[in-house]
C-alpha cells in the first residue's frame, strides 16, 4: 500500500503515525483485557510492509530499537545483585546449557522427520532453542516477578541463552566465509572481548561509579543522563567487540546495582523503556515477508507445539532433577516456551552466506510469531495454569526437593505472627517488632530469596514462599500461629490465601492490605480481623501526632518551621 509514500517520506511523520496507532491498538487491548506485547507485535505487522506499509526510515526505526532494548536489560542488571548471580549462576548455566541441547537435539530430529535437509534441520533446531530475553524481562517485571527465585533463574539461563548463540552465530559466519580468518581466533576474540567487557564494568562499579554517582545525584535529571549514557555506551562497546550489546547493557546495569540510587535511576526508566520498546516490535514486524509464510503453515505449527511444550517440560526435568520444587520449574520453564528474536537474526544469518532458503526463514519467523503471541498468555496466566495441571507435575519433582527444602523452616515451633511479604510495609512491621517486643515470636516469608538470605544472616526466622504459590501453606506450620499477616495488596492474592486458610481450617486472626477503598471494602466482607490501608494508617499517625503536639505546645499561625535554624541543612 503506497498511499502514504510521499507522506511518509518524513521521518517525524513517520514516527507519529506509528505513535498513533500504538496509541489505538493499546487502548483496544485494554478494552479487550489482551497484554500490551500482543497488542504491539500485532502493531509491528500492521504497519510493516505486509499491511499499511508505514515504515520506510528502517534505520532510525531499529536505532530506536537497540536503545530500548539497552534500556530494558540495564534495567534488569540495576536489579540483580553480584550475590544473587552467584546464587543461581550454576543453576542458571547447567539449565541453560541443558536446554540448548536438548531442544536443538529434539529439533533436529523433528525437522528431518518433516522432510527437511540436515542443514536446513540444524539451523530450525537452533532457532527454536533460543527464548527472547526482552520478552520475557518485560513480561516478568509487569508481574513483579523479576525478584522471585524463578525470575532470577529465567533471568539467568536466558543470559546463557543470548551467550551461546552470539558464540553459534560467530562458528556460522567463519565457516560461511572459508579462508578469511581462523574459527579458533574468531572464538578467541570472543571470549577475550567478553572478559573485557566484564572487566570493565567491574572496575567502573568498584572505583568510579560510587563516587561519579554520588556527584551527579545533585542532579536527578543529571543522574539519569547518566546512567542511559552509561548503559547504552557499554551495549554499544559490547558491539563493537563482536560480542552482544544486550549483555553490555546488563552488565552496565550490574555494574550500578549496588549504588543507593539504583531505585531511582530504576522508576525513571520504566516509562521510557515501555515507550522505546514499541519501536522493537515495529522493527520486528517491519521485517516479516508474510507473502511466503502461507506453506510453511503445518511445519509451523508443529515447531511451535513442541516450544510452547516441549521447552518448559525439557526446564522442568532439568530444575526437577537438580531439587527445585514442581512450582519454580514450572514457572521458569514457562520463560523458554517462545523463540528469540535472535532466532530471526541467525536465521537471517543462515540466509545470507546460503545455507538455507527464504522458505526456511519464513518457517522460522511464523514459528516466531505464534510462540510469541501464545507464550506470553501462558506466562501471563502462568499460575492459574499451575493451580490446575499441578498434580500431574508430581513427576518432574523429587522427593527431597533439597535446593528449596533448605529454605524452608527449620521447626514447627509456635509462632506469634507469621508476616507474609518483607517489603517496605512488612519489613518496617518486622523490625519494629524486633526492636521494641523482642518477646513476639513471628515467622516472616517472602518471594525474594535475596530477602530471606539477609533476614536469615541477622538470625531471624524467616522463610521462602510465595502468596501465590497455593502449596505455601504445606511447608510454613501456620496452624501454630496466633495470627498471620499478609502485606500483599494484590486482591486476588487476598482472596486465595483466604480460601486457602478456610480450606485448613485455621482459627487464628487473619490481617489483610489494601491499598484501595474498594479492595477494602471489598475483603471486608470476608470476616477477616481487619483489612490494613497503611496510607490511611501513616495519615492518621501523622495526624495524631500533630494534634499531640499542637495540644501540648499551640504556636502562633504566622510562626516558621525553620525559625532559627541555619539556612544549610
Amino acid at each position: 500500500m503506497d498511499w502514504l509514500s510521499s507522506i511518509s517520506e518524513n521521518p517525524f511523520f513517520e514516527i507519529a503515525l506509528i505513535l498513533f496507532f500504538a496509541a489505538v491498538l493499546g487502548a483496544i487491548g485494554q478494552l479487550l483485557k489482551q497484554p500490551l506485547i500482543v497488542m504491539f507485535i500485532a502493531l509491528g505487522i500492521l504497519v510493516g510492509p505486509s499491511f499499511l506499509n508505514i515504515v520506510r526510515s528502517t534505520e532510525y526505526i531499529h536505532l530506536l530499537a537497540e536503545i530500548g532494548i539497552a534500556i530494558l536489560l540495564f534495567i534488569v542488571g540495576l536489579k540483580l545483585d553480584l550475590r544473587v548471580i552467584g546464587a543461581v549462576g550454576k543453576i542458571a548455566l547447567l539449565t541453560g546449557l541443558g536446554q540448548i541441547f536438548f531442544t536443538s537435539l529434539i529439533g533436529y530430529f523433528l525437522g528431518i522427520g518433516l522432510g527437511f535437509s540436515s542443514m536446513h534441520s540444524f539451523y530450525i533446531a537452533v532457532a527454536l532453542t533460543f527464548s527472547s530475553t526482552i520478552i520475557i524481562i518485560k513480561l516478568l517485571s509487569d508481574k513483579k516477578e523479576i525478584d522471585s527465585l524463578h525470575g532470577q533463574i529465567a533471568i539467568g539461563f536466558l543470559i546463557v541463552q543470548d551467550i551461546a548463540v552470539i558464540l553459534v552465530m560467530i562458528i556460522l559466519s567463519a565457516i560461511g566465509q572459508p579462508g578469511d580468518i581462523p574459527l579458533g581466533y574468531e572464538i578467541l576474540k570472543t571470549l577475550l572481548s567478553g572478559s573485557l567487557l566484564f572487566a570493565i564494568a567491574l572496575i567502573a562499579m568498584r572505583w568510579i561509579i560510587p563516587g561519579l554517582s554520588f556527584f551527579l545525584a545533585r542532579s536527578q535529571e543529571m543522574l539519569i543522563l547518566f546512567a542511559i549514557a552509561w548503559a547504552v555506551t557499554l551495549a554499544a562497546i559490547g558491539e563493537l567487540m563482536g560480542f552482544s550489546g544486550e549483555v553490555g547493557a546488563f552488565l552496565a546495569g550490574v555494574s550500578l546495582a549496588s549504588s543507593d540510587f539504583k531505585e531511582l535511576i530504576s522508576s525513571r526508566l520504566i516509562s521510557l523503556r515501555d515507550f522505546m520498546l514499541i519501536f522493537f516490535f515495529v522493527n520486528l514486524g517491519a521485517n516479516l515477508d508474510l507473502s511466503i509464510i502461507g506453506s510453511q503453515v503445518p511445519s509451523a505449527l508443529i515447531f511451535s507445539t513442541f516450544v510452547l511444550i516441549g521447552n518448559p517440560v525439557i526446564v522442568l526435568i532439568i530444575m526437577g532433577f537438580m531439587g527445585y520444587r514442581k512450582r519454580t520449574s514450572f514457572l521458569a520453564g514457562l520463560t523458554v516456551a517462545q523463540i528469540s528474536e535472535f532466532s530471526l537474526i541467525f536465521a537471517g544469518l543462515g540466509f545470507s552466506i546460503g545455507h538455507i532458503t527464504g522458505e526456511t526463514v519464513a518457517l522460522i519467523t511464523l514459528v516466531g510469531l505464534i510462540t510469541i503471541g501464545l507464550s506470553t498468555y501462558l506466562i501471563l496466566y502462568s499460575h492459574q495454569i499451575y493451580e490446575v495441571i499441578s498434580p500431574a507435575l508430581e513427576i518432574f519433582e523429587r522427593e527431597n526437593p533439597y535446593r528449596e527444602a533448605q529454605l524452608d523452616p527449620k521447626n514447627n515451633d509456635y509462632y506469634d505472627l507469621i508476616i507474609l511479604g518483607l517489603g517496605r510495609f512488612g519489613g518496617k512491621i518486622a523490625r519494629l517488632l524486633d526492636k521494641e517486643h523482642p518477646e513476639v515470636k513471628f515467622l516472616g516469608v517472602d518471594f525474594d530469596p535475596m530477602v530471606v538470605r539477609n533476614w536469615q544472616l541477622q538470625n531471624h526466622n524467616v522463610v521462602y514462599g510465595d502468596i501465590e504459590d497455593p502449596d505455601l501453606l504445606e511447608r510454613i506450620p501456620f496452624k501454630n500461629a496466633g495470627c498471620i499477616l499478609s502485606t500483599v495488596s494484590d486482591r486476588e492474592h487476598s482472596l486465595q490465601l483466604i480460601r486457602n486458610l478456610r480450606r485448613n481450617d485455621y482459627t487464628g486472626k487473619v490481617y489483610l492490605t489494601a491499598i484501595h477503598d474498594s479492595d477494602y471494602q471489598f475483603l471486608n466482607n470476608f470476616g477477616v480481623n481487619e483489612v490494613l490501608l497503611p496510607h490511611q494508617m501513616a495519615a492518621k499517625n501523622f495526624y495524631n501526632s500533630f494534634l499531640e503536639d499542637l495540644i501540648k505546645d499551640p504556636f502562633p499561625r504566622e510562626q516558621k518551621g525553620f525559625e532559627n535554624k541555619p539556612e544549610e541543612v
